[in-house]
């Protein structure tokens, strides 16, 4: 038995779980705004919605505006740094 505290070993497979809908909190913004921003009618508000015939498929305009939504909030104007965020944020993940 040891005087410390023993973590995962980190060379396993999974470390985290398969839903990483466990690590946001029920008092996180972004869920909110998930809600919010499935509640509208994004083409009674001007957003197309038509994929291009060729190159990467774009993301849909409900991910990009809970993106926009949530830089907003926490003060993050960068495209770049909303970028950053988004990998690093497990709220911004789920």
């Amino acid at each position: 038995m040891s005087r410390f505290v023993e973590g995962e070993d980190r060379r396993q497979p999974v470390l985290l779980p398969s839903c990483l809908d466990g690590y946001v909190s029920d008092e996180n913004p972004a869920r909110v705004i998930d809600v919010f921003v499935d509640e509208l009618d994004l083409r009674s508000l001007g957003f197309e919605i038509v994929p291009a015939a060729t190159g990467r498929p774009a993301y849909h305009p409900a991910t990009l505006l809970k993106l926009y939504i949530y830089g907003y909030l926490n003060r993050v104007q960068s495209s770049r740094r909303l970028e950053r965020e988004a990998l690093r944020n497990v709220g911004l993940m789920c």
